[in-house]
């Protein structure tokens, strides 16, 4: 249990409902609150409504300009993951290197204590080490984007949600007035237009191709392949339908698809994984059972994680569907799936 008095905590404000209510709750507890809002993409009016929330509270409100990292990290990794046709997972990879570190560096200069956040998500300290908890409200469960978060990180982190459901936090909004907040989170921040079409085509050039079937038939055509992943079923747009990608031919720039909800090349018995991190200063065994999901609030299933160094292979107990290169692996320990205890990236699936 964190002991408040006299200390200092940097919220993380996004001027949403989330981070709104983590600010009262902080206040309510005793902290001593300064919210920041990292301009990275952030709108004007986003800005101005976590200012007006800090004025309701009577908190400081600073805006901290982390852009360049920001387009270098994440926007630079997101379209260089496209072009080489795997599935970028972006919001990871902000929170390890753009977020909570320009978090942390502000807590520095601020001499805090902590850092916060509105993520749905849970530290405790279990003897010497910080573990990463889920939170009571398992639908909202944000721990998937947090898996790349380093032992030294967790420990300096507070999340004011971790006890609450959504539903308790819009109730205490309504409650304090604050309900009419920014709500709706995009999935891409950076995608001014919420059209990532759009984004794409202005990002990347366009290099249309065929589209085949997986007895090589030719169906249609494509504008890019960077436009689709593996097991994608909108944007297709041929007739007789519905189709889901198969797979990809850089060297003849094809995409490969089939009508086959079923079709055996879409799943996945084992994989290889690179850039692994485990939250822990004590990662497993070389050998480990686990629990793992390879997108955001898929189902946890059993596997075999085998670990050396930063790579791993991951052997499911039961092959699954659609599982992409570039998208990332978390893994939570048995027998509850409660703990995250990291992840590490898609590379290659057999």
């Amino acid at each position: 249990m964190i002991k408040v008095k006299n200390k200092k905590v940097i919220l993380g404000m996004s001027g949403g409902v989330d981070s709104s209510v983590s600010l009262f709750l902080l206040k309510e507890q005793g902290f001593d609150v300064e919210g920041v809002s990292l301009n990275l993409n952030l709108s004007k009016r986003a800005q101005k409504t976590a200012g007006e929330v800090c004025k309701k509270y009577d908190v400081p409100h600073y805006v901290v300009d982390a852009s360049k990292d920001f387009q270098k990290k994440v926007v630079g990794y997101f379209l260089k993951t496209l072009k080489d046709n795997k599935t970028p997972s972006p919001c990871l990879f902000c929170n390890q290197l753009v977020k909570i570190p320009a978090l942390l560096e502000f807590a520095k200069k601020r001499k805090a204590d902590y850092i916060a956040t509105g993520h749905y998500a849970k530290v405790i300290k279990k003897e010497r080490e910080y573990e990463l908890i889920c939170p009571k409200d398992t639908n909202k469960d944000q721990t998937y984007f947090l898996a790349f978060l380093s032992q030294k990180q967790i420990s300096k982190m507070i999340f004011p949600l971790s006890n609450l459901t959504k539903k308790e936090v819009y109730q205490i909004a309504k409650k304090q007035n604050i309900k009419h907040l920014l709500e709706q989170s995009q999935d891409l921040c950076f995608v001014e237009e919420k059209s990532l079409p759009d984004f794409l085509e202005r990002n990347i050039k366009n290099k249309p191709g065929k589209i085949y079937n997986t007895k090589g038939v030719l169906l249609g055509e494509h504008k890019g392949l960077h436009f689709f992943t593996r097991g994608q079923r909108k944007g297709i747009n041929l007739p007789g339908g519905p189709f889901w990608v198969v797979d990809f031919d850089k060297k003849k720039n094809s995409l490969i698809v089939s009508n086959n909800k079923n079709e055996k090349s879409f799943f996945s018995k084992e994989l290889e994984l690179s850039g692994v991190n485990f939250i822990s200063s004590n990662p497993p065994d070389k050998k480990t059972k686990i629990l793992v999901r390879t997108r955001f609030r898929q189902p946890l299933v059993k596997a075999n994680l085998s670990i050396k160094n930063d790579r791993a292979k991951l052997v499911f107990d039961t092959p699954q569907r659609s599982v992409t290169p570039g998208q990332i692996a978390v893994f939570y320990a048995l027998p509850k799936g409660e703990i995250c205890l990291g992840g590490g990236i898609i590379e290659l699936i057999k």
